[in-house]
């Protein structure tokens, strides 16, 4: 226990001593603390100080630059202030001289109108003196013509009227003359570039096919008992079969060429087989079918490849079906890739959408696939067709317009499709036509020819590719004869069909013959 109270109060000793030593250091802090304040103190009034100053020394400096920026203000403000006023005098004398000049001609402006006025009044005496000389030449003359101011007058427009005619005449003629050198070679030129480019070979085809045999032994064998295998053939396949004399040859007769083509495939093959009865027949006419459908679907393909055009495959099957149609002997499906060919040549020349021109050349004798099954011409079969299967209007308008049967052309596509079929219809070896249409023809062009007053006789010539006509130089001047080949040729258009184009000639000759006797 003791031992405890002396450590209690050895460790309060030891606190005590503490505190003092503690109190010892705060009291030399706290001293050192206020003599730093005091130092402060003294640096912060001596800082106030010098700013005082400072702020005083920059006011007396703001206030010298202020008044001397003032003085150059004050001082370009006067120097502008002159130079305007001088200007404005400047101006001011410019427009009292105008002033001055605008009365000088305003006065001059005004005598000229006395002038004038005072002229107007000499020139109406003068005219009224004019008109009762008029007057009493009019009555002079007709007192010396013994005509009347009326009659005179029908005379005098009488012969104006023919001098204008001729005159006219003579223009036109100069006219046509200038256009035609300069179209014509041009013309030329695009015309020979389209058919170069396209070399297609027409072949002849008619209503019949001749199918070869083998001996003359399978021609009963395809009349069959009773004519059991002949009859089932003709009515199956729609074509008549013509068993003659001919040695080892069978005809396959038909005016629809798909059907006639599927009948000589189906008898090759018959006689190929050599199995010949009603249900080979029926089989083989099948087959013959789906190898002609076939070879149509090809045929188009390779057609549309060759002229760059993509078709729906609608479209596409039934323009297929050219490849068995002719026209005079040219064959339809080569005919549109022919005259595609040249619609796309001559588009590109002359600047116009090469697309539309040829696609609608292509596609302008689609209706003929179609016109032994519809009613209605080629043209309206083609033109509801492409709309059915929602074809480009300009397409559609191309297809309509190609053989004239319209006002006017729509378009210039139009234009070039019409021209294009003309030029592969009319090219040398393209079709051929009947020896009675043929004659006819130039029977007709004769007789347009001879209906004119003053044709002597009229000759057609190079195949009705053109037409001369001879008049009678006493009757009909130069003049007429023009007048004349320009009737002519608007008839020929009004009132016949001819492929390409006719030249008309009209020769009028002055002949004088005498005898030294």
């Amino acid at each position: 226990m003791s031992v405890y109270i002396i450590s209690v109060v050895v460790g309060l000793i030891g606190l005590g001593i503490g505190c003092g030593a503690m109190a010892v250091l705060l009291r030399q802090k706290s001293s050192e603390a206020e003599q730093i304040l005091q130092e402060s103190r003294e640096k912060s009034a001596s800082t106030e100080a010098e700013l005082a100053t400072r702020i005083r020394e920059l006011e007396v400096e703001s206030r010298e630059k202020v008044q001397s920026e003032v003085a150059r203000l004050r001082e370009s403000i006067e120097k502008d202030t002159a130079d305007r006023r001088r200007d404005l005098k400047e101006n001011e004398r410019r427009l009292r001289e105008q002033e001055k000049e605008l009365d000088r001609r305003v006065h001059k402006q005004e005598n000229r109108e006395k002038g004038i006025a005072q002229r107007e009044k000499d020139v109406e005496q003068r005219i009224h003196d004019a008109q009762e000389l008029v007057g009493k030449q009019r009555e002079e003359l007709q007192r010396i013509a013994g005509l009347t101011r009326d009659e005179a007058r029908d005379l005098l427009l009488e012969r104006v009227a023919e001098e204008t005619r001729q005159e006219m005449n003579a223009v036109v003629a100069r006219i046509e003359q200038e256009a035609t050198d300069r179209a014509e070679e041009k013309a030329r030129k695009i015309i020979v570039m389209a058919i170069q480019r396209c070399a297609v070979d027409q072949t002849t085809e008619s209503s019949v096919s001749v199918v070869p045999l083998p001996s003359d032994e399978l021609k009963g064998r395809i009349i069959g008992r009773e004519g059991r295998n002949i009859r089932t053939f003709e009515q199956l396949s729609g074509c008549d079969l013509i068993i003659d004399d001919t040695p080892e040859a069978v005809v396959v007769s038909c005016f629809e060429p798909v059907r006639r083509e599927i009948g000589r495939v189906a008898l090759a093959n018959l006689v190929t087989d050599g199995r010949i009865h009603p249900g080979r027949i029926e089989d083989m006419l099948e087959k013959a079918r789906a190898e002609v459908n076939t070879r149509m679907r090809e045929a188009a393909e390779s057609a549309v490849a060759e002229a760059h055009v993509r078709l729906p495959r609608p479209v596409l099957e039934v323009f297929g079906r050219l490849l068995y149609r002719t026209s005079f002997g040219q064959n339809i499906l080569k005919h549109s890739v022919e005259v595609s060919t040249i619609a796309a040549t001559i588009a590109a020349e002359v600047g116009a959408n090469v697309n539309i021109a040829k696609r609608g050349a292509l596609l302008h004798d689609i209706g003929k696939a179609l016109d032994h099954e519809h009613e209605g011409t080629h043209v309206d079969l083609g033109v509801e067709l492409l709309r059915r299967y929602r074809e480009q209007e300009a397409v559609i308008a191309a297809v309509g317009e190609h053989h004239l049967d319209v006002a006017s052309m729509s378009s210039l596509e139009s234009v070039i499709v019409q021209m294009a079929d003309a030029i592969s219809s009319a090219r040398p070896g393209a079709r051929r036509e009947n020896a009675e249409i043929y004659v006819k023809r130039l029977e007709n062009l004769e007789r347009i020819a001879n209906s004119f007053q003053g044709v002597e006789k009229s000759f057609a010539i190079q195949a009705g590719r053109e037409l001369r006509i001879v008049v009678k130089p006493e009757d009909i001047d130069d003049l007429t004869a023009l007048k004349i080949s320009r009737e002519v040729a608007q008839r020929i258009q009004d009132e016949m069909t001819y492929p390409g184009e006719i030249r008309v000639t009209v020769i009028r000759e002055t002949r004088a013959v005498e005898y030294a006797k």
